[in-house]
C-alpha cells in the first residue's frame, strides 16, 4: 500500500474522537474506512486514496478513562484543498466505532505550506541577522581587496623593452614614471592607471621617447637613490613635473594618503634639480669640539683650541607689525602657486611672474621695493635684487643669508615679527 509522510502532504486533517465505551485503534481504522464507503465515489474513496499515495498514514492516539475513550485521528493529505475538507467532512459521519456509540469532530485542517513558510521566515531572519552582523562590517574591505586584486590584473606591457604599465598610458595626455614594477602596482592598487615604471635606474629607449609626447610627471623614492634618477633623465628626456615620496621610504610601500599628497606637492623640474643643488651644497653646521678636548692638559705650555671659522651675524632690519602681517597674508596665499609678487614701496603689487623667471625678469624692473615668493631664497635670487635694489625678500625658506642691501624674510622672521 503506498504511503505518503506528513512532511510531504500538502493538508493535515485533525479530529478528535469521543467514545461512548471502551475501542481499540483497529477498531477506529475499520470504521473510518467501512462508514465512509461509497459515500465520496470512485474518486474519493479511502482505500483507493491511501493505495495511490494521496492520503498517508492514518494516525490514531486514545486513551481510556472512566470507561470512555478519547483521542484524535490525524490524516495527511496531498489533495487540494477542497478535496481535503470533503473528506474531513465525511469522518464526522461516523456515528459508531466498534459496538459504542460515538462522536467525530473534526478541529482544524492545517495547511503544511503555511507551517512552511512561518519556517522559512523565521530561519530568513535568523540567517538575515547573521549576515548582517559578522558579514556586512567587511564588505568595504572585501570590495577593496577585489577590486585591488582586478587593478593588479590591469597591469599591461610597454615597448620592446616590456616595461611594466597601466591600461591607460597610452590614451593618457599626462603619464606617472616611476622606477619599477613594484610601484607600478602600488600605483594601480590606489586607482592610478596612467603610470609607467623603468625596471632600473637607467631609462630604456621606450620611456624617453613617450616623455617626448606626454605630459610627465615623475615619482622618485624619498632618498638619494631618487635624486640621482632625477638628474640622470633630466639630462636625457623632456620632464614636466617631478614628486618624490616621503623622506626615507619608497613609492612601492607608502600609503594611498601619502601618493595623493606627494602629487598635489609636485614641483617643476627646475625647481627640483634646484632643490637637489641646494640640498647637496648647503654648509654643516659648525660644531666646537667637546669641552675636555678644548685645552692640552700635560707637560709643557697649555694651549686653547681656537675655531678657524666663526659664524657671521648679520643684524636684521625691523619690520613693523603692519608689514609683517602683510607679508605673511600674502605669503600664505602664494603657497602652492610657485609664483613670485612684486610689490613697490607702498606694498602695491606691480606685478606677478613664475618664481622660476624671476631673476631674469627683475633686472628690467625700475622701483621694487620687495618680493614675495612660493620657493626658497638663493644666492642667485639675492645677486639679482641686490642689482635691482630690492629691499625685501619674503619666502617661506632661505638657503643663503641677508647680504648688505638686501633682507632676506623667512616665514620663522615673520612669525617672530608678529608675536613681538
Amino acid at each position: 500500500m503506498g504511503k505518503i509522510s506528513p512532511v510531504n502532504a500538502k493538508y493535515i486533517v485533525h479530529t478528535n474522537i469521543q467514545i461512548e465505551g471502551i475501542a481499540d485503534r483497529p477498531d477506529v481504522i475499520g470504521a473510518i474506512f467501512g462508514q465512509t464507503e461509497g459515500l465520496l465515489g470512485a474518486d474519493l474513496e479511502l482505500r483507493e486514496l491511501q493505495r495511490s499515495g494521496r492520503i498517508g498514514r492514518i494516525e490514531v492516539n486514545s486513551e481510556v478513562k472512566a470507561g470512555k475513550t478519547s483521542g484524535s485521528i490525524i490524516i495527511p493529505s496531498s489533495l487540494d484543498k477542497a478535496e481535503t475538507a470533503i473528506v474531513g467532512a465525511a469522518l464526522e459521519t461516523i456515528t459508531r466505532i466498534g459496538p459504542c456509540n460515538a462522536k467525530v469532530r473534526v478541529e482544524k485542517i492545517e495547511d503544511v505550506r503555511v507551517t512552511k513558510r512561518h519556517f522559512v521566515i523565521e530561519r530568513a531572519k535568523e540567517l538575515l541577522k547573521n549576515l548582517t552582523d559578522n558579514v556586512l562590517p567587511d564588505s568595504q574591505e572585501i570590495t577593496d581587496e577585489v577590486s585591488q586584486a582586478v587593478r593588479v590584473m590591469e597591469v599591461v606591457e610597454y615597448g620592446p623593452d616590456r616595461l611594466p604599465a597601466g591600461p591607460a598610458l597610452e590614451e593618457s595626455e599626462e603619464i606617472i614614471v616611476c622606477e619599477g614594477r613594484a610601484d607600478v602596482l602600488n600605483l594601480l592598487k590606489q586607482g592610478f592607471k596612467n603610470c609607467i615604471g623603468m625596471n632600473g635606474t637607467s631609462a630604456p629607449k621606450s620611456v624617453l621617447e613617450l616623455c617626448k609626447q606626454k605630459t610627465v610627471t615623475l615619482f622618485v623614492d624619498g632618498d638619494r637613490g631618487g635624486d640621482l634618477i632625477i638628474r640622470e633623465l633630466s639630462n636625457l628626456t623632456e620632464i614636466d613635473f617631478v614628486c618624490k615620496a616621503p623622506d626615507g621610504k619608497e613609492v612601492e610601500e607608502i600609503t594611498k594618503k601619502e601618493i595623493h599628497k606627494a602629487l598635489r606637492g609636485r614641483v617643476a623640474l627646475e625647481q627640483a634639480l634646484m632643490d637637489i643643488n641646494t640640498r647637496q651644497s648647503a654648509p654643516r653646521p659648525f660644531a666646537l669640539p667637546p669641552r675636555e678636548n678644548r685645552f692640552f692638559k700635560g707637560e709643557g705650555p697649555v694651549r686653547e683650541f681656537k675655531p678657524e671659522f666663526r659664524p657671521v651675524i648679520v643684524k636684521k632690519q625691523k619690520l613693523n607689525p603692519q608689514q609683517s602681517r602683510h607679508f605673511k597674508s600674502m605669503l600664505e596665499d602664494l603657497i602652492g602657486t610657485r609664483g613670485a609678487n612684486i610689490l613697490d614701496g607702498q606694498s602695491n603689487i606691480l606685478g606677478k611672474v613664475p618664481t622660476s623667471e624671476l631673476s631674469s625678469t627683475l633686472p628690467g624692473l625700475p622701483g621694487v621695493h620687495a618680493i614675495v615668493l612660493d620657493g626658497d631664497i638663493n644666492a642667485e635670487l639675492v645677486s639679482a635684487a641686490e642689482k635691482a635694489k630690492v629691499k625685501y625678500l619674503v619666502a617661506m625658506q632661505s638657503t643663503v643669508k641677508s647680504s648688505n642691501s638686501v633682507e632676506v624674510i623667512t616665514n620663522a622672521d615673520l612669525v617672530e615679527e608678529v608675536i613681538q
